[in-house]
């Protein structure tokens, strides 16, 4: 696994990272982790959401 620093990073920054960790109860470096993975993960809509889940159960026939 790959490991990275983060130099002259603010105070303030730091602390409001600090409460939001204790908040979700996980340390501030897996607090970060869960930011950083969360910001790259790629966006999926609505639509293609639902058009997985059904895919995922089979298919839907409509008959209209």
């Amino acid at each position: 696994m790959s490991s990275a620093s983060i130099r002259n990073f603010p105070e303030e920054t730091h602390r409001a990272l600090k409460l939001r960790a204790a908040r979700h109860g996980r340390s501030t470096e897996a607090e970060i982790r869960s930011i950083l993975e969360n910001a790259v993960q790629p966006r999926v809509g609505l639509g293609s959401a639902l058009a997985a889940i059904g895919r995922s159960l089979g298919g839907v026939e409509l008959d209209l």
